[in-house]
């Protein structure tokens, strides 16, 4: 057997990935935080966060149609509240039920997932163990070593492997952290009629890597300004052999980045024509005046807007709930 499957099992037993993220890149993120916002501002933050989570228990149950249109998350207990508000919301505007599926990161544990059963009796919930069990058959690690041993430390790249592999069919993939304000006609309409990649725009390029090395790679140009919160592909569309050969040359060639699960989608949307998302409907970080006072359709709160989605955002699509 190849050194390499033995390994990549080990490596996942002992769930360096979680380790690594839990003792060295979340506390460095939280550290710069709080350096940034002051000691008092994040102390609000966080509460302000806690009361957000509290809400979600209280959102009312949402009553399951026959609509065949699905979304989905990669969820765990960290985000499941916000996952719940962003569900909850876009259906809320939409005046149509959409049935969540919500693939589990690793820490989604039966008390979150009841949670979120909850408010959507009908969500389908992907356990961790099903996923490994998919991508040991799927996506072997003597196969595809480099998106087996990346997905570990980098969780990001779930949204692509865990949710896109042995699967079928146009998924629209959201982030938790995004909340809907008004009807989204543009993802109403594309759910009807998934023919053609979409997204939304970021305020800047966010890929980390060249767009010389994306372009080589990709055969084609490189979109500006992707930004995944908003993700629609097709996951038969998916060449795994080409996507494990992507992620290794561009490591090999500029490293590791965190943007890295948005560039390789930017390339796998560069290929065809995408349906874009409004900017000023749906709109990335947006500032404290706009969160207090929602103009959009859509917020994706997202590094600095990140203290006005606990603050203010969520508080507007509770108080339509209540």
């Amino acid at each position: 057997m190849p050194v390499l499957q033995p390994l990549s099992t080990f490596a996942k037993s002992l769930h360096l990935g979680q380790l690594l993220y839990q003792t060295y890149h979340r506390p460095k993120g939280i550290l710069q935080k709080t350096l940034k916002r002051g000691m008092l501002n994040e102390l609000g933050d966080r509460t302000a966060q806690r009361q957000m989570e509290t809400a979600a228990e209280r959102l009312p149950s949402l009553t399951p149609s026959d609509n065949p249109a699905k979304i989905y998350f990669l969820s765990g207990d960290r985000f499941w509240y916000q996952t719940c508000f962003c569900a909850y919301s876009m259906i809320a505007q939409a005046g149509v039920y959409y049935r969540p599926v919500i693939y589990d990161d690793g820490t989604l544990d039966q008390t979150c997932s009841d949670k979120i059963r909850r408010i959507f009796p009908d969500a389908e919930m992907i356990t961790a163990q099903s996923i490994e069990e998919t991508l040991d058959q799927y996506l072997p690690a003597n196969t595809f070593p480099t998106l087996r041993s990346r997905r570990l430390e980098y969780f990001n790249l779930r949204k692509l492997t865990d949710i896109h592999v042995n699967s079928h069919g146009w998924k629209l993939v959201l982030d938790s952290d995004m909340l809907f304000f008004r009807p989204p006609h543009f993802l109403i309409d594309w759910l009807k009629h998934p023919n053609h990649s979409c997204y939304m725009l970021d305020v800047d390029n966010a890929y980390g890597y060249s767009d010389a090395l994306m372009t080589e790679l990709a055969g084609a140009p490189i979109p500006d300004r992707i930004n995944v919160g908003i993700c629609g592909l097709n996951s038969d569309a998916i060449d795994w052999h080409e996507l494990e050969y992507w992620c290794k040359t561009m490591i090999d060639r500029e490293g590791t980045h965190y943007y890295q699960e948005q560039a390789l989608s930017a390339m796998l949307m560069a290929r065809d024509t995408s349906w874009v998302a409004p900017r000023q409907d749906y709109l990335l970080m947006p500032d404290r005046q706009e969160a207090e006072n929602p103009q959009a359709v859509m917020h994706h709160y997202v590094a600095d807007s990140k203290p006005w989605y606990f603050r203010y955002g969520w508080q507007h699509v509770a108080a339509c709930a209540s």
